[in-house]
């Protein structure tokens, strides 16, 4: 059997007493115990044949285990451009917490395609959007002469060029159930094809 890691109850700066924070041997950072949490829970009686750092780690991750929501999203057919999509997400996000809002956590966004993406940016003047989608275009033409890759159409190999420039993942704090964002700030959909069709997302949420 693989040799156990000891657990070291060391506190981290800023930290009141041990075990607020707890390392593994090897330095990787576990977290602080949630607040009201009954740190006691982790002095509990051993098992016969249950090693004191099996229980400690047992104990440990039931603390840290927190909440996993995950739902795909078909988003409509758009045009060739930037749209602004965190009403539709949020709208989803709102769904999954049906049971309660998570009070903190992480919302984790993928598109599913390789001519499409996503991105965070400014939510109120469109120009900004017509403006990217003419500098992108700018950035990578369609029709020129060292593609090779031209049999899905000349928007194709672009889109392609523009979603590794831009990314298809997003991560974004959550608090209360909603998503935080900038006043400004707004998600993109960034639809590089000219006729692109429905767009799938994964969306997942972590939190407590």
């Amino acid at each position: 059997m693989p040799a156990e890691v000891p657990f070291t109850a060391a506190p981290c700066p800023g930290t009141r007493t041990d075990p607020d924070q707890l390392r593994i041997s090897g330095g990787q950072y576990l977290g602080a115990a949630p607040l009201g949490s009954n740190r006691d829970s982790l002095k509990c009686p051993i098992s016969p044949g249950q090693s004191r750092t099996a229980l400690y780690r047992e104990r440990l991750f039931s603390l840290f285990r927190g909440m996993w929501l995950q739902t795909d999203i078909q988003l409509k057919s758009r045009n060739r451009g930037f749209h602004i999509i965190t009403s539709e997400v949020q709208r989803v996000l709102n769904q999954l917490q049906d049971h309660g809002p998570l009070n903190a956590g992480l919302c984790h966004l993928f598109i599913h395609h390789t001519s499409a993406s996503l991105s965070i940016n400014e939510n109120a003047d469109p120009d900004v959007r017509g403006d990217l989608e003419r500098h992108f275009s700018v950035l990578a033409p369609e029709n020129a002469p060292h593609y090779e890759h031209t049999l899905e159409g000349p928007d194709d190999m672009p889109a392609h060029i523009k979603t590794v420039l831009i990314g298809s993942d997003l991560t974004i704090p959550l608090r209360k159930g909603k998503l935080v964002l900038g006043t400004w700030q707004g998600i993109y959909l960034c639809e590089h094809r000219n006729h692109g069709g429905a767009r799938t997302v994964t969306i997942t949420l972590n939190g407590e």
